[in-house]
């Protein structure tokens, strides 16, 4: 059974800095690429960054380019997004994702950009 759990979310103020993990099961982590997506209040549900099954290809929504990082540990069964920069407009419940056909969920972890 597919087990995503996301987990990093927190309260910021805008300009700083927050770490997401996805700790992730019941699969051969590191054949697979993987997701993060986030989804603000009254907005659809949109892919923020992805990486190849090595971590050797990524890439990202333009509102996150040159703030946020996707990466890795094939060892540790975890994907990272390192957010920096951060913005109000960048308050969401974040989900990582998997797609084998059809698409796997955590369960999200909510991160408010606030002042």
């Amino acid at each position: 059974q597919v087990q995503l759990v996301e987990s990093g979310g927190n309260l910021v103020q805008p300009g700083g800095s927050l770490r997401l993990s996805c700790a992730a099961s019941g699969f051969t982590f590191r054949s697979y690429a993987m997701n993060w997506y986030r989804q603000a209040p009254g907005k659809e549900r949109e892919l923020v960054a992805g990486i190849t099954s090595n971590g050797g290809s990524t890439n990202y929504a333009d509102s996150v380019k040159g703030r946020f990082t996707i990466s890795r540990d094939n060892a540790k069964n975890t994907v990272y997004l390192q957010m920096n920069s951060l913005k109000p407009e960048d308050t969401a419940v974040y989900y990582c994702n998997l797609w084998v056909g059809v698409n796997y969920w955590g369960q999200g972890t909510q991160v408010t950009v606030s002042s």
